[in-house]
């Protein structure tokens, strides 16, 4: 019956466990520890615990799993793993699949932390790693070899939102016996499902539109049982990466409204590239939902919508860009996206600032370019703000 369940049914009732006492709302298991009735019951529990029993919250909490199982329900996954942030779950999925002398292949166009985590972290431990235009299908096509284990990407790089092609990617991972792994946050799980697509693994940070109010830190890594429990979960328990229960019970909260949240704040998105892609302040827009992107003909059969981030390259480079964030009124200056509050950030000074100035050139990221993470604010009040804030361009 639950098959049967749309997504938004799914993100409001899978996974849902009861105490005696019936509550509606999702309780809250705020221990680290489980008791045991007697002896003979905690050694078997240790040799095999069943899907019900837990042992210790950095193993498993029952409103952890209760996420879990929601966010797998969601996505279509067989299993998932709740880690303590979005960056938890990118690096420890990576490190619990490769080792000395594993090959990666990953699309050049990343967040500065996963670039960190695969240009300076993978190589200390002897994994190569080869980075490519994620656009280029000819690109991947030339890195992707025999030795390859992994295969990363963004399917919507920040803050450029360059939207690559999971089915052929996947197509040319497959060949060689490689897993592509998709971080899939700006998709968000409401417009696009990875997985059918073509993706082995989906990476959340959960910080961003799960929760989509700013209040906790969470990630969390999708894929297949077996890949989840023999590889992810190893790794993760014993190195201390995983969910707290607090946290776990927040994105819960989040998923209810997920859905009503993102088709929201992506038909604002939408209105507001509508108004910008002409503006005379406005050198280039960038967004997915726009007929100007250049990868609108893939958008339109990956996603079904352009999702909830903008990025705009302002008159004037940085000058400009700041002349325009210090006039909004409405949207706030922060480095966080897909939440409630619409956040306007600029890279190549805050979340892009250790890229030198030629990867941030080769990757798009001018001095005047600015992301806009699109909130819940009435859209008429947040295009005045933004149309207001450019006369002080």
């Amino acid at each position: 019956m639950v098959r049967d369940w749309k997504p938004r049914t799914r993100a409001v009732h899978v996974g849902s466990r009861r105490s005696q006492y019936g509550e509606l709302s999702e309780a809250i298991f705020l221990t680290q520890g489980f008791m045991y009735d007697n002896a003979e019951l905690a050694e078997a529990r240790f040799i095999e615990a069943k899907s019900d029993e837990f042992i210790y919250a950095r193993y498993g909490n029952p409103t952890v799993a209760m996420f879990e199982d929601r966010i797998a329900g969601l996505e279509g996954s067989e299993d998932a793993f709740a880690t303590a942030s979005g960056m938890a779950a990118v690096s420890g999925v990576l490190m619990a699949m490769l080792k000395q002398g594993d090959h990666v292949v990953s699309s050049r166009a990343l967040f500065g932390s996963c670039l960190y985590v695969l240009d300076e972290i993978l190589p200390r431990f002897g994994v190569d790693v080869t980075f490519v235009d994620g656009l280029s299908l000819e690109q991947w096509s030339n890195a992707i070899g025999s030795r390859t284990k992994a295969v990363f990407c963004e399917s919507m790089s920040n803050p450029t939102l360059e939207v690559i092609d999971i089915a052929e990617v996947s197509r040319r991972a497959k060949a060689v016996g490689a897993q592509l792994i998709v971080d899939n946050v700006f998709s968000t799980p409401v417009f696009s499902c990875a997985l059918q697509a073509g993706a082995d693994v989906v990476i959340y940070s959960s910080t961003k539109h799960i929760d989509g109010q700013g209040r906790a830190l969470g990630g969390v890594i999708l894929s297949t049982k077996e890949f989840i429990r023999k590889t992810v979960e190893p790794y993760m328990k014993h190195t201390g990466g995983s969910m707290s229960p607090f946290t776990a019970w927040i994105m819960l909260k989040g998923l209810e409204t997920l859905d009503l949240r993102v088709n929201a704040q992506a038909d604002t998105a939408f209105a507001l590239s509508e108004v910008l892609h002409e503006h005379d302040k406005v050198v280039n827009l960038i967004y997915p939902g726009h007929p100007t992107h250049p990868q609108y003909d893939l958008i339109r059969y990956q996603m079904r919508k352009g999702g909830t981030v903008l990025s705009v390259e302002i008159e004037g480079g940085q000058a400009g860009a700041f002349r325009f964030m210090n006039g909004l009124r409405i949207a706030k200056i922060s480095n966080n996206l897909g939440d409630a509050k619409t956040i306007v950030t600029h890279p190549s000074t805050t979340t892009h600032q250790r890229l030198s100035q030629q990867q941030r050139d080769h990757l798009g990221i001018s001095p005047g370019l600015v992301r806009i993470s699109i909130g819940l604010e009435d859209c008429g009040d947040l295009i005045s703000d933004i149309l207001n804030a450019l006369k002080h361009v």
